[in-house]
């Protein structure tokens, strides 16, 4: 019978370690709950499919000189291929941090409720995406990967109902 060698799975362990985490970055992200009503009133929410096939909604990095409610109009017209919006409330942060390398990214992002207006149907997605699609609304939060953005969307679909958007 072979003895275990515990130096060696003591050397295995620290030589396969990530490395220490040598800064912080704080990245301000912005992006929107988009709804429409459809033919029959009923309200469907835009969601699109990342490179990693997980649903989420249209967000991205705040540039300098901008604000939030700028940066989500902005990147939900890069991303989807809407013009025609109009950004209604803001529904809430979230925050989330993963490692890139030897930073420790720590991501906000403001998020808000908008309204598609004009021809909803001509989308055009980015590259990078592997779907959009309008979704009923309960199916959208099904399909939701992010518990977080999940929430925000059912507070969404609340504002709609109360407000008769």
């Amino acid at each position: 019978m072979k003895r275990p060698k515990p130096i060696q799975g003591i050397k295995n362990f620290v030589t396969t370690r990530r490395p220490a985490i040598s800064e912080v970055v704080r990245e301000p992200t912005a992006g929107g709950v988009i709804f429409r009503r459809n033919p029959k009133k009923e309200v469907e929410i835009l969601l699109i499919q990342d490179a990693k096939n997980r649903w989420t909604i249209p967000k991205g990095h705040i540039e300098e000189g901008e604000n939030s409610k700028d940066t989500a109009e902005r990147e939900i017209r890069e991303e989807t291929g809407l013009q025609q919006l109009k950004v209604l409330n803001w529904l809430g942060k979230i925050n989330f941090r993963y490692r890139r390398g030897s930073s420790l990214v720590l991501m906000t992002t403001e998020i808000f409720l908008v309204k598609g207006l004009g021809d909803t149907d001509k989308l055009k997605p980015e590259d990078w995406m592997n779907g959009i699609k309008w979704f009923p609304a309960a199916e959208a939060v099904d399909k939701i990967e992010y518990d977080d953005i999940g929430k925000l969307i059912l507070l969404g679909l609340k504002k709609i109902r109360n407000d008769n958007l």
